[in-house]
């Protein structure tokens, strides 16, 4: 699992905000240190968070599963542009065989939890579509047989409200193992001056 930040919003522009709303631009330093405690103030500490929603981050995400990807579906307000599979399962239409305990090779296109069972089963399910594809069977047809293990990846865009509402949900112990390591790893790319609007979400 990969996760780069693309681009961030400066945090002047979520501090002019909160001062939109009482004109108390002459109170500012210009994002110093009085513009980041009144965030922290106002977005974090009186729950005034719709301040935070002028804050936008833009991240690549690679090589999560397709189970992880239909949880990250379920948060709003976020937009996802995800990895086509009708376009690119050419990619293993002409891969090697895939035979039991063949972790190595097929950790290329699946991801592995740990568990041997579940592991050679998603194994031979990548086998089979293999064998489908080279049946010259429609991609939009084969595609209804993928594990939920596939990888993909995406564009994911968020505002900072509902960063806040992903992560504290996400980094949970109850969470699913695959978007709890995904949380985290978001949280670690988020530029250091923006993390104090998330630090205190973040379950260890």
């Amino acid at each position: 699992m990969e996760v780069t930040l693309l681009n961030h919003t400066p945090l002047w522009v979520c501090s002019n905000a909160i001062r939109t709303c009482w004109q108390s631009f002459d109170k500012g330093d210009n994002g110093g240190e009085i513009d980041l405690a009144l965030i922290d103030r106002v977005g974090n500490q009186l729950k005034h968070a719709s301040t935070l929603e002028h804050l936008f981050y833009n991240f690549y995400i690679k090589g999560i599963s397709r189970a992880c990807l239909q949880e990250l579906a379920r948060h709003r307000i976020a937009s996802l542009s995800v990895k086509s599979t009708r376009y690119t399962l050419k990619e293993l239409k002409n891969g090697s065989e895939f035979k039991p305990n063949d972790f190595d090779n097929a950790s290329r296109y699946i991801v592995l939890t740990g568990n041997e069972f579940v592991d050679n089963a998603s194994i031979n399910a990548l086998e089979n579509l293999r064998q489908i594809l080279n049946q010259n069977t429609s991609l939009d047809i084969a595609k209804y047989c993928l594990p939920e293990s596939y990888k993909t990846e995406l564009s994911w865009s968020i505002n900072a409200r509902s960063l806040q509402n992903f992560l504290s949900l996400r980094s949970s112990k109850s969470a699913l193992w695959e978007i709890r390591n995904l949380a985290n790893l978001i949280y670690q790319n988020l530029p250091q001056e923006h993390k104090f609007i998330y630090q205190d979400l973040i379950l260890a």
